[in-house]
């Protein structure tokens, strides 16, 4: 029951644990300001832009951070667009 609720919430921390992890890749990613969640799929406004995380990457975050590989998180990086 408590993964069904945090689920529908989604801790921003877990989303800033993934941004920091994600630095390395793409310094350009930047600190989080807003996310909003749609469907399957959340978008994070950054510093430095947007970058899109599915649900069930932030629940991997939450649960079993270590089951997310640099692979993952490098295809996660390219969906991030600069702000112009």
């Amino acid at each position: 029951m408590f993964a069904l609720m945090v689920m529908k919430n989604l801790p921003t921390y877990v989303i800033v644990e993934l941004l920091i992890r994600l630095e390395p890749i793409n310094k350009q990613i930047g600190n989080y300001r807003i996310h909003s969640i749609y469907g399957d799929g959340v978008i994070v406004k950054t510093s430095g832009g947007t970058i899109e995380f599915s649900k069930a990457l932030v629940m991997d975050q939450f649960n079993s951070p270590e089951l997310i590989t640099d692979e993952m998180l490098a295809e996660v990086a390219k969906t991030f667009m600069a702000i112009p």
